[in-house]
């Protein structure tokens, strides 16, 4: 089987052309195999490319731990990215089809291949029940700065929380997967390896949850940093930007067009008038392989 290695600001998948290649009958296990970073190629996941009778190309996204996700944001760039410079579709304007619908990608190019990749998001998903959140006698109609340790009891080994700077309000969003966004003053002091797998796994996000604290550096500026659910520490993740985008804006933290800071780079996220997330970012090639 061939594959390539790509990555979106750090985000990093193995992703196999199944234009050309046979669909795995266990696509998990395989995801579980080939992202393994000490006896397998390493990555955040494995994204097949698959054909598509609505779009140009089907995604089709499993977790290093081998569970299947909705949609990446950096992922679905590098899927645009292949399509177009391996001659799949030769448009600067691409539909690809994902687990949360079919999405709308403009593409950026140089000598003929993609640089940056402008993604419409879609709309974001706010009603409880829908990203889902189960808060028990819970009436209002979005998650917007609910305080998380009613809910969840926050471990507070070494002082974190305090060093940290959190403000344990949470808001949640869905983007066609879930996220929640805590905000603090410093990221760097958040400890991301402990405090990620119990919030992702807590009985009140019944689908687990992708969880992201922000550091708010203006109205128009933010520094990030994500726990992914199936995956857990990450440089990068787009869908969780576009949440972190959306929350700012809820809540009043900051504007609706921001520039995310994110430990593997920068997107620049829009919440737009027409009510889609716009994000956009780069894509790389990294190397090809064959597996096993």
């Amino acid at each position: 089987m061939q594959f390539t290695k790509m990555h979106g600001i750090g985000n990093d998948y193995v992703y196999v052309d199944c234009f050309a290649e046979t669909f795995p009958s266990d696509p998990g296990a395989l995801a579980r195999q080939m992202a393994d970073r000490h006896f397998g190629v390493g990555g955040d996941g494995v994204i097949f490319i698959c054909p598509s009778e609505v779009a140009s190309a089907r995604m089709r996204m499993f977790n290093a731990d081998g569970s299947e996700a909705e949609m990446c944001g950096n992922g679905i760039r590098c899927v645009a990215k292949y399509v177009y410079d391996h001659g799949i579709a030769r448009e600067p304007h691409l539909k690809i089809e994902t687990g949360a619908g079919v999405l709308a990608l403009d593409l950026e190019t140089a000598d003929g291949k993609v640089s940056r990749v402008r993604v419409n998001m879609g709309q974001p998903i706010l009603a409880p029940d829908k990203i889902p959140v189960a808060l028990a006698a819970f009436s209002q109609d979005r998650v917007v700065d609910v305080p998380l340790d009613a809910y969840v009891e926050l471990p507070n080994a070494d002082g974190w929380i305090d060093t940290s700077g959190l403000d344990p309000r949470m808001t949640c969003v869905s983007m066609g997967n879930p996220h929640a966004v805590l905000y603090c003053k410093s990221t760097s002091a958040v400890p991301l390896e402990t405090i990620g797998p119990q919030l992702e796994t807590a009985p009140i996000f019944p689908a687990r949850m992708n969880v992201h604290f922000v550091e708010i550096r203006s109205p128009g500026e933010v520094t990030m940093c994500t726990w992914e659910r199936g995956s857990g520490v990450t440089l990068a993740c787009g869908t969780g930007a576009s949440a972190v985008c959306v929350a700012g804006s809820l809540s009043e933290r900051t504007e609706s067009k921001i520039l995310a800071h994110l430990p593997g780079g920068d997107l620049e996220l829009e919440w737009a008038l027409d009510g889609s997330v716009y994000m956009t970012g780069p894509a790389t090639e990294v190397f090809h392989g064959q597996w096993p």
